[in-house]
């Protein structure tokens, strides 16, 4: 029996004349998706899949299946004849193309075989025998070149036996290791400075194994962690054998892994007698391995030959490279892909020194994976796109570092010395570029990161789409009106009404929330009074340093004040900077940069009155149509109260008149409520009721009694400025306790409030479905609802329509942006690049652009 070993990220090519059984082959041994046939293609584009006359555009479509399949990392087996060698060379270009390895199986069968399967088949039967005569001569006189011609692999199967015994068995790649989930210690660039490691790996928390001479000769993490080396293990520095020696008992006892350096690479050539230049280190390990025994020599050399160019680890999640490595490489086998993984891509040129330029590809990496990588030695740590570089120069004299994953958290130790002197001096995180070309900040939005229809993962809610029309729409707000980006971190979502109430002279009524909640398994829920002003998302740092160390903002300010769709909330720069000092003020008295350990609060409020954002709108919309019924139905009164006089019978439209205006003056007294004048802060008042994230954490998970609690502590050291928001806590299982929060939102909005909003207590819930619930759902009352549906809202014909209100897009909106605001939030306390964190906000501010009506 024959085993095959296939790579299971590969592109598979079946050779063999008509009639040899391929696709009987790959049927049995293949998933029919991965089955690529020239004949199934020759029929999509012909109808018929013997039309020889659509055989180009035929192997057209096989070979953009073919790629688009390998492209999203699925194996693919072409079903063809492929007997000639330019329809392999094609196909191995298609896999070189794609960074996979080329894997031929031959289907060598007799003649008389392949005659006599031709004759039984009815689409085949026409079929002249000079033409699988040719094919069987094509086919052998090619066996001996499929190595040459590209394949990484080729299996040659001969008669019907082996063919049907054989099997074929699925083999991972050298570099994924995607089972291994870590922890991790991912240290940087070595070159020979073995005083350095020991020190640093003992800082990691290893214990060493030392040899009867003292000589570490491995070690290992008592908390079963891992070491991966990023590579140039070797050069320059004091004790290359030393490091080797330590770094080879560590991967051969599996408590290390280490990919290939570019030094690594050239101490392999050097010791195979091939030419290579004798710089750049080199030379002292040359010197160094010549005074070992030779059995360590050729273990020296046999591991650093058999170092794979990179990893991918921790479910595809962390990669490892010795230079980085671009996202469409992640996993794949090829030379380029060795290449980049050891030296980079270069520009083309030369700086000052002699040395080339290397394109800054972590500027544009958009990939979910963590890339760490060495190579470039830099002066300090710096996160660019979900990359670091860990060469910190220890053998120039700097430090030597590595990282701890999946904690993020930096360790490093100083070089004891310069042991090698630069060619070129350390330089600062960001690559050196070519003069005159300019690179994109690699923090912000790109313009290709938001147009056409986007798909953001979140952790909430999986996949979230926006369409093109609606990222068209946002990105016009966001590049025209937008805060500063740096400050824009998080956009708040929209909030679904309760369902429809069918109570008389009700549109909403809490007993339709609870049921919600109740429903999908939430036994306990707070309702907050709801304030009626503009929502405000606050941002306040500590102090002008703060805000430039963690949001990069050169100018002084100390926060930011920002709306729903990411707009200043207020116009004039200084008072926003007089509020934030008192939002500041408020929170050192309460105690919360001290106890939440940050230097920076986003909170999540209600900022009144409604004028100080919606004068416009109040002087345009409401007002207009508050003065103009007054005006009319006035008139009209008087002109049926003449007509009366006169004897005319018009009581009944009199009647309807004065209806009329009595609901014009319950519009007007409905808005008046929410508006008072404001002069500069006096007059101004937030209604804080979430604190979102501080340093490291995203707190909007958080159970809301923990949220209310330190509210409460913010109000009461600024009363004049922060208003208490009222809460009652309901347990769903007990009736009394709706009956009370009911009579409690009856009086609220008797009074003229607008209502409550009801939230489970524990904020972040799923049901038995595992299904995301809603963070709030809100409940109006009456007279507030006629500023939103009319002064008239509530007569019966109306109210009737109105009932007929469509939820569900509603509803499904202000899951989508909770799900998408949680995600930013995670992204930036996470502190992953600001792009990152712009994808789920952009995305909010796209998906309020979803034809869903307003008023809801």
């Amino acid at each position: 029996m024959a085993e095959l070993s296939v790579p299971e990220l590969s592109l598979v090519v079946l050779i063999g004349s008509t009639g040899s059984g391929k696709s009987t082959f790959a049927r049995k041994h293949f998933r029919a998706t991965a089955v690529a046939s020239s004949d199934a293609c020759r029929g999509i584009v012909s109808d018929d899949e013997n039309d020889q006359s659509a055989t180009p555009e035929a192997f057209a479509l096989l070979h953009h299946i073919a790629g688009m399949r390998l492209r999203r990392g699925l194996r693919t087996i072409v079903d063809a004849t492929n007997v000639q060698p330019k329809a392999r060379q094609e196909l191995v270009a298609v896999a070189r193309e794609h960074d996979v390895f080329p894997v031929a199986i031959v289907l060598d069968v007799p003649d008389s075989l392949c005659f006599e399967r031709n004759t039984l088949r009815a689409d085949r039967s026409h079929l002249q025998r000079h033409v699988v005569t040719r094919q069987q001569r094509e086919l052998r006189r090619g066996l001996r070149g499929l190595e040459r011609e590209g394949f990484r692999r080729v299996y040659v199967l001969r008669g019907v036996e082996e063919i049907e015994s054989a099997t074929i068995v699925d083999e991972r790649s050298w570099n994924d290791k995607r089972d291994l989930t870590g922890p991790f210690d991912v240290i940087g660039d070595v070159h020979g400075c073995r005083a350095e490691l020991e020190t640093l790996l003992g800082r990691l928390g290893y214990e060493l194994h030392r040899d009867a001479v003292g000589r570490a000769v491995g070690a290992a993490h008592p908390d079963g962690r891992t070491a991966v080396f990023v590579g140039d293990l070797v050069d320059r520095g004091p004790d290359t054998p030393g490091v080797l020696r330590l770094v080879m008992g560590m991967v051969a006892a599996g408590t290390a892994l280490c990919v290939a350096g570019n030094h690594e690479n050239k101490l392999v050539r050097a010791l195979d007698g091939r030419g290579v230049r004798i710089a750049h280190g080199l030379a002292e390990s040359l010197a160094q391995l010549e005074a070992q025994d030779e059995d360590f020599r050729k273990a020296a050399h046999d591991f650093c030959r058999g170092l794979v160019s990179h990893y991918v680890l921790d479910g595809g999640n962390l990669v490892v490279a010795h230079a980085g490595l671009k996202e469409q490489y992640h996993g794949r086998m090829s030379g380029r892909v060795r290449s980049f993984a050891m030296y980079g891509e270069s520009t083309g040129e030369t700086d000052e020194y002699g040395l080339p330029v290397r394109y800054p590809w972590a500027e544009d990496y958009r990939g979910r994976a963590t890339v760490l990588y060495g190579h470039t030695p830099v002066t300090d740590l710096r996160w660019v796109n979900n990359t670091l570089c860990l060469d910190t120069g220890v053998v120039f004299g700097g430090r030597l570092s590595a990282l701890r994953y999946p904690e993020r958290v930096p360790v490093s130790v100083s070089a004891e010395k310069v042991w090698y002197e630069p060619v070129r001096p350390l330089q600062a995180t960001t690559i050196a570029t070519a003069e005159g070309v300019v690179h994109r900040d690699p923090g912000v939005l790109d313009l290709d990161d938001v147009i056409g229809r986007r798909v953001v993962e979140t952790r909430q809610h999986g996949r979230v789409g926006v369409q093109e029309e609606n990222a068209s729409a946002a990105l016009e707000v966001m590049s025209r009106f937008a805060i500063d980006p740096r400050w824009l971190v998080y956009l708040p979502p929209t909030m679904a009404p309760c369902a429809t109430s069918e109570l008389d002279g009700l549109l909403e009524h809490p007993a339709e929330a609870f049921a919600y909640y109740r429903s999908e398994g939430v036994e306990r829920v707070v309702c907050e009074e709801k304030h009626m002003g503009s929502r405000a998302v606050v941002l306040v740092a500590r102090s002008a340093q703060a805000a430039r160390d963690r949001f990069g903002v050169e100018d002084g300010s100390t926060g930011v004040i920002y709306t729903r769709t990411g707009r200043p909330f207020l116009d004039d720069t200084a008072q926003t900077e007089a509020l934030l000092a008192r939002v500041r003020a408020a929170a050192e008295t309460a105690g919360l940069f001290e106890e939440l350990n940050s230097a920076w609060l986003l909170l999540d409020t209600e900022l009144m009155p409604w004028s100080a954002k919606a004068v416009g709108l109040l002087r345009t919309q409401y007002a207009a149509v508050g003065a103009a019924a007054r005006a009319s139905l006035g008139a009209a009164a008087e002109l049926l109260s003449a007509a009366a006089g006169r004897g005319l019978d018009v009581a009944d439209l009199a009647g309807r008149t004065a209806a009329r205006r009595t609901d014009a003056d319950a519009f007007t007294t409905a808005y008046g409520r929410y508006c008072w004048p404001v002069d500069g802060l006096a007059g101004l008042r937030i209604a804080p009721f979430q604190i979102l994230a501080a340093d490291g954490v995203n707190y909007a998970v958080r159970d809301h009694d923990w949220h209310l609690e330190h509210i409460d502590r913010l109000v009461a050291a600024d009363s004049d400025l922060f208003a208490p928001t009222a809460r009652k806590i309901v347990d769903l299982t007990q009736p009394e306790g709706e009956a009370a929060a009911t009579a409690w939102w009856s009086e609220l909005t008797a009074t003229g409030g607008e209502g409550m909003v009801v939230k489970p207590l524990d904020a972040l819930v799923r049901n038995a479905a595992d299904r995301l619930v809603q963070p709030g759902v809100k409940c109006r009352g009456s007279e507030y609802l006629r500023i939103i549906y009319g002064p008239e809202y509530l007569r019966e014909d109306n109210l009737r329509r109105l009932r007929a209100r469509g939820l569900g897009r509603k509803r499904s909106m202000a899951l989508r942006e909770y799900a998408l605001g949680l995600e930013a939030l995670d992204r930036f306390v996470a502190a992953e690049p600001l792009w990152r964190v712009h994808e789920a906000v952009f995305a909010v501010l796209a998906l309020e652009a979803e034809p869903v009506d307003p008023r809801l």
